[in-house]
């Protein structure tokens, strides 16, 4: 939800360059094998290898058309009844990568440990700019102090026009103001997803 209120809504109004960083909720929830997430944690860990391949070889901008894929399958038709997700986690990313237009050999990295080593290099730079006690999403952002990094925001629903600038000009004030650490309340909502990617 966040990532498509970044680059629909924000990013045009605010003439953002957005580059996708990857976390892996393997690494950073470490869950026992009979834990519930295992499997699917496991799963996206695999999907995140693969996405680290297109980003090396195609491109951070085929990165997010493949993340789009993951979204649309893993949230949209899986909500409309259309897919299991544990038959999906229980594949590969080849289907995602037919439908974002990306060569099937990508595929390969899904079970290469190899690119671990980049996913913790590049979700550590994420986690040093805002602390380990956070989950996802983050986004990080350049100011004349510095790199800045927050977790969130956590949204249910994407805030639209203007009024999806100003979240963000919200967050990014916060987010630099000296002192602030935390704002938060519980969520009473599920996701409200915009249209299928």
């Amino acid at each position: 939800m966040t990532a498509r209120w970044a680059v629909d809504v924000v990013a045009p109004q605010r003439d953002l360059e957005i580059t996708w960083e990857p976390i892996s909720l393997l690494f950073k929830n470490q869950p026992d094998e009979d834990s519930p997430f295992f499997p699917i944690n496991t799963f996206t860990h695999g999907l995140l290898r693969v996405m680290q391949s297109v980003d090396a070889e195609e491109g951070n901008e085929a990165a997010r058309r493949l993340y789009w894929q993951y979204g649309a399958v893993l949230h949209h038709d899986r909500a409309d009844g259309k897919v299991d997700l544990m038959e999906v986690a229980a594949g590969d990313a080849t289907r995602f990568l037919a439908a974002a237009g990306l060569p099937a050999s990508h595929n390969d990295a899904f079970g290469d440990e190899s690119w671990d080593a980049t996913i913790r290099e590049r979700m550590q730079a994420g986690l040093d700019l805002t602390g380990d006690d956070v989950g996802t999403p983050i986004i990080a952002f350049d100011t004349p102090e510095g790199r800045r990094g927050v977790f969130g925001p956590v949204i249910s629903r994407q805030p639209t026009g203007a009024d999806g600038a100003e979240v963000w000009d919200a967050m990014v004030k916060l987010a630099t103001a000296e002192g602030f650490w935390e704002l938060k309340r519980t969520r009473t909502e599920d996701p409200q997803f915009p249209a299928r990617p």
